[in-house]
């Protein structure tokens, strides 16, 4: 069984992606460790951005350890405005430090750290489904391209529950139990040969 780290990204307890997060978390068993954002305590901004070093908190450096430690490393997030919620996004932004989750090398190309890894990105969103790829499909870039693999955490699948509003309860208890089929099927997978980070220069 491989190690999963479960991120649920949500600010409620009580939303359909938090629900997805936790069915899936169970459904990997004791493979699985969930990491709840909403509950963390840590400073959203990135204060100087890369200009000066920012202490991490003791939830980051226990985020890091997670990280770390994970064989695949699985996203649920809402869609919101194109992107991600506020607490995601600081989340990556302070956690996935520069020289602990990637590096660029002398010739200028980027490098990720946690390569050996496997991901996967859950999306839910009132959009339906076939209005995402005419509006770019950001959110699914941004978050498994730009963030997730640029960090060498890859091949990221993605998983899109899409047109929220218009489903039934009966729909999404179907969903929930999908997601638990979902966690159970990626904790079983071989584990590859995970990178352990180190800070670089």
């Amino acid at each position: 069984m491989r190690h999963v780290l479960v991120i649920d990204s949500h600010p409620d307890p009580q939303s359909l992606t938090s629900r997805l997060a936790e069915s899936y978390a169970e459904g990997a068993g004791e493979a699985a460790v969930p990491l709840v954002l909403r509950d963390l305590d840590f400073d959203l901004s990135l204060r100087t951005g890369y200009r000066a070093p920012q202490a991490l908190e003791p939830d980051l450096v226990r985020a890091q350890e997670l990280l770390a430690w994970a064989d695949h490393v699985a996203v649920f997030t809402p869609l919101w405005w194109g992107s991600v919620p506020a607490l995601l996004k600081g989340f990556f932004d302070r956690t996935l430090e520069r020289g602990w989750a990637f590096r660029y090398k002398e010739n200028g190309m980027p490098e990720g750290l946690l390569a050996g890894r496997t991901g996967r990105l859950a999306v839910s969103s009132d959009s339906p489904r076939w209005y995402l790829p005419l509006v770019g499909d950001s959110t699914v870039k941004q978050v498994r391209g730009r963030t997730m693999e640029f960090c060498g955490i890859k091949p990221t699948k993605v998983t899109r529950y899409a047109d929220v509003r218009g489903r039934s309860e009966e729909q999404l208890a179907a969903w929930i139990r999908e997601a638990a089929d979902l966690g159970a099927s990626d904790a079983a997978r071989p584990a590859g040969v995970r990178r352990e980070p180190v800070r670089v220069s």
